[in-house]
């Protein structure tokens, strides 16, 4: 499932930067850690977007000027999202870097009917590596259109399927047929304009700094229903519990695909 969390905005005007990602993984961790579930504290199965409104670009990154800013949560486990709703909606007031927001309501988006060939676009970067410490390999360039790159990306959900535990050897089987394909068109446009489809980012795990290389651009995936399906709700790539991979289906209309949405606010603890 796909959430839209809609806060307050109470200071228009106010920035983040352009990627804000390690900004917003911070406080959900924190409210994870705060909320005292154990076993959501190091919960990975979930994604989330930037956080999205009304923005002018300065050098210091998007102001925001709309009265609501929005922000995506997604994960097949509605006990987790409700649970992380739960929490979120208990403060009055939140502080997003410069911002000042009040959570306001939720909304829910419709099922999409994915099939084994779907167009994605990127909400957030796809990262194909995993960063090491004091290690630059993680920040380098690969061709969208190899087979590295598509290779990387189909490890990466193999292992994060394994991890689940919920698959058996037939259906990892299944999952073998596997290919992006990114747009030709786009990264052409994009060369040709000398416009950037991939950036370094950084990103924090146990209070250490990493950088790592990440991608944003539409592309195709061939690839199992039941594994689309998963990507769409938790991210592809690397860490995606980190607010990295966020996927939409592309051309579609994003006002005509929700509905209020009230989550269960009992504690799971209850």
């Amino acid at each position: 499932m796909r959430i839209r969390v809609i806060f307050k905005l109470h200071n228009r005007g106010a920035y983040l930067p352009f990627h804000h990602q390690h900004i917003l993984a911070q406080f959900l961790k924190g409210v994870l850690v705060k909320g005292a579930e154990k076993k959501y504290i190091n919960f990975e199965c979930f994604n989330f977007s930037g956080l999205k409104g009304q923005t002018k670009i300065s050098r210091n990154g998007l102001h925001y000027y709309s009265n609501l800013v929005t922000l995506v949560i997604s994960s097949p486990d509605k006990d987790f999202v409700d649970y992380l709703l739960a929490q979120i909606f208990e403060f009055e007031t939140i502080e997003f870097g410069n911002l000042k927001v009040s959570p306001s309501f939720t909304e829910i988006e419709k099922p999409i009917d994915l099939t084994e060939e779907t167009k994605f676009i990127c909400i957030s970067p796809i990262v194909p590596f995993k960063a090491e410490f004091n290690d630059e390999s993680s920040k380098r360039f690969i061709l969208p259109e190899s087979d590295e790159f598509s290779d990387l990306l189909y490890e990466s959900t193999i292992q994060r399927l394994e991890r689940l535990g919920n698959y058996t050897t037939e259906d990892f089987d299944r999952f073998k047929k596997f290919q992006v394909v990114p747009d030709a068109e786009y990264l052409k446009r994009m060369q040709e304009r000398d416009k950037k489809f991939a950036r370094i980012y950084s990103l924090f795990d146990n209070d250490v700094k990493y950088e790592v290389r990440g991608y944003t651009l539409p592309f195709k995936l061939y690839a199992d229903k039941e594994v689309q399906e998963f990507l769409f709700h938790c991210g592809f790539g690397n860490y995606t519990y980190k607010g990295f991979g966020m996927l939409d289906i592309a051309n579609a209309n994003p006002v005509d695909r929700t509905e209020k949405y009230q989550f269960q606010r009992e504690s799971v603890t209850a």
